[in-house]
């Protein structure tokens, strides 16, 4: 499947009607001040960069945006996320020599797509889409979609848990092999929200698709500190894992972050 063929399916799976928009705007007069204030928007990004210079050059960048939109009883998200590493090494010349060659040492980017319709209070059918492309990993890429239900288990004051669990369809290549996998897969995902104090949040997200050929799991763990309304700082651990990979890979892969991160809503 052709990367624009998934893109054409996230768009058949992201139904916001450009004529409910119109509407909405056409009566943002008539509505009351109140609810004028709350925007059907809401989102943010994070970007972080890491160089060294002298025995070692290299450099590091990572970034993330997320929306979500809120249209009566559905909810649409989106988020993409990047990650390119580079560095010099020393290589033979072949004159008995040293010289120095600049490689990339990571190259990953992942989109995901999700929209759910709510069903209760706490109640949710979910759809969610995922691609992913890793020039470094087994898989060069993942294209996974689900269906699923969703419920909030926890809804307190300082905590809320998520949690989703459903059926899917999984497309990856085996770059070793190569060849292309597909097959069914069960989804699941769980979402955790903890303010630790005023200004401080505490999220914890974890992913699994597990199939016949493979099992992928990733969990992201976070720490941000708000600075104002808008800007935060935050400190990321980010965990992958895959039970089928090459004799020379490693199953796991982990990701330390420390971004700027901006959030509009």
């Amino acid at each position: 499947m052709p990367r624009t063929s998934l893109f054409l399916i996230l768009l058949a799976f992201l139904p916001v009607a450009p004529a409910a928009l119109a509407e909405e705007t056409a009566h943002s007069c008539d509505a009351d001040p109140q609810e004028a204030e709350t925007s059907p928007w809401d989102g943010g990004g994070e970007l972080g960069f890491a160089a060294t210079r002298g025995n070692s050059v290299s450099e590091s960048l990572n970034g993330r945006f997320n929306v979500q939109y809120t249209h009566g009883d559905w909810i649409h998200a989106m988020d993409l996320f990047g990650l390119r590493s580079s560095a010099e090494h020393l290589v033979d010349d072949g004159n008995g020599g040293t010289v120095r060659e600049r490689g990339t040492t990571a190259n990953r980017y992942t989109a995901g797509a999700k929209s759910a319709l709510k069903l209760g209070e706490h109640r949710q059918f979910t759809t969610a889409l995922r691609y992913e492309r890793d020039d470094f990993a087994t898989y060069s890429y993942q294209q996974s979609a689900s269906v699923g239900y969703g419920t909030r288990i926890m809804d307190g004051d300082r905590t809320r848990l998520d949690l989703q669990i459903g059926p899917g369809l999984r497309r990856a290549h085996n770059v070793e092999e190569d060849r292309t996998e597909s097959g069914l897969i069960g989804r699941g995902f769980i979402g955790l929200k903890f303010d630790l104090t005023e200004n401080t949040e505490l999220e914890n997200t974890l992913l699994v698709e597990s199939g016949t050929s493979n099992t992928f799991a990733q969990n992201d763990l976070g720490v941000s500190v708000a600075m104002n309304s808008h800007l935060a700082l935050k400190a990321g651990l980010q965990a992958r894992h895959n039970s089928d990979v090459n004799t020379e890979q490693k199953k796991t892969d982990t990701l330390t972050t420390m971004n700027v991160v901006y959030r509009f809503r």
